[in-house]
């Protein structure tokens, strides 16, 4: 299952605190990512906040993947999960009329 994970900060979080933990977040991003659970990790352009395209087998994998990040781990940022399926409408080009 492709999940759309959306970083948010957590309110309180200043950016001295990220600091310590930017090397230790960066490895695990990659841990995740040569296991294929990371499928896409981008920044959004218009603020700073993580976007990653999740492959897993329910939500609940997915929360304990994104949990294992030091970041999340240490309360410092926050994913919202939204749970993605192939789009049906191509279906429609193939229908008979009637």
């Amino acid at each position: 299952m492709k999940i759309l994970a959306l970083g948010r900060d957590v309110p309180g979080v200043t950016d001295e605190q990220f600091g310590p933990h930017l090397k230790a977040e960066a490895t695990r991003a990659w841990e995740l990512h040569q296991q294929g659970v990371i499928r896409e990790l981008y920044f959004r352009a218009d603020e700073d906040a993580a976007v990653l395209v999740l492959e897993c087998g329910n939500l609940a994998e997915a929360e304990r993947a994104l949990a294992s990040l030091p970041l999340v781990r240490e309360e410092l940022i926050a994913f919202d999960l939204i749970p993605l399926r192939a789009y049906p409408g191509f279906a429609r080009l193939f229908a008979a009329d009637g």
